[in-house]
This record gives C-alpha cells, structure tokens and sequence, in this order.
C-alpha cells in the first residue's frame, strides 16, 4: 500500500501546546500507517510583517493541502457553537480539489439539539437561537454545506484516524 498522507486541519493550532499537539498527531497517523502534514510543521521566516506572515502561513497551508492525498478536519465548535472559520476554508479547499475529507466532533448531535433556545413567533415549526436567527433543521451537526461535503466520524481525532486507516484498507 502506497503512502497515504493526511493534511490535519483544525483550531488545534491555537493551542498553548500546538507544536506538541501536532507530534502526537502526526505519530497517531505513523501508527496507522498514514502520513501526518500539520500546519505548523513549518515556521514563517523572521522579518516578515503580519500581513506578510499570515499570507505564507496561508500559501504554505494551501501548498500542504495540495499535498495531502485527504484532510482530516476538527470541526468541533470554536469560539462559539460552529466550527474554525479557517478550518471550514480548508474542507470547502479540500472538497473543492477533489479530495476526500473526514471530520470529526465530539458531540455529532444536530445543531438544533445544540443551539437553538425556542421557537420563531411568525412561523412555529422553524426554530431560533440566542440572537433570534434560523437554525437550520437538516438534522445534522453542523452548516448543511460541511456536513454535507465530508465522511463524518463523533469522537476524537484518534478515532477519525482509526476510521481514515480502516477505509484504506477495505478493496477498492
């Protein structure tokens, strides 16, 4: 079996711990076979400004991604009920080349479970949340257009990759 690689998308790259967080991800993926591309395998070069640092972390995360044969992406909520915002970009990338993406939560149950707090007074069957908007009622965990576009696994990173290596080692 060929190499495999996975690019590892989510807000773990905020964490106070990331360069760790991504070696242990990347030794999860050695363990099941799979390559690990983590965005912070990489480090911007010193005397850039911010725009310029953020537009090679953005060039250099996209070249990753195009790498990758497959994303697997953290779409667990971050600052708020939906997922990373920059996270969301990648899978719609991922998508959008033709790559297969799996994305896991923690806890898979529909969004109106999740978020919505009662009910619209103009039309009852439509419920709202905590700023009086729609929520969507497809019965999935997040926006139609992710949960839609990728392999969904309810657990942690660990079991996605479990999942991601068990799908390459069924016969085409």
């Amino acid at each position: 079996m060929s190499t495999f690689s996975i690019y590892l998308a989510g807000f773990d790259v905020f964490r106070s711990d990331a360069l760790d967080y991504g070696k242990q991800l990347s030794r999860a993926c050695a363990e099941r076979g799979l390559v690990g591309l983590y965005p912070l395998d990489n480090t911007a070069p010193q005397g850039l400004t911010a725009h310029e640092t953020a537009a090679w972390i953005y060039r250099s995360n996209i070249a990753l991604i195009e790498r990758a044969d497959a994303v697997m992406a953290n779409l667990n909520p971050f600052r708020g009920h939906e997922p990373d915002s920059g996270t969301a970009f990648e899978v719609g990338y991922a998508v959008a080349r033709g790559k297969p993406v799996w994305a896991y939560l923690d806890d898979a149950r529909d969004i109106v479970s999740r978020v919505a707090v009662g009910r619209d007074a103009s039309m009852p069957a439509r419920s709202i949340d905590a700023a009086g908007m729609t929520v969507e009622d497809f019965d999935l965990p997040v926006n139609l257009m992710l949960a839609c576009s990728v392999t969904w696994v309810q657990g942690d990173a660990r079991v996605c990759l479990d999942r991601i290596a068990a799908s390459r080692q069924r016969p085409a």
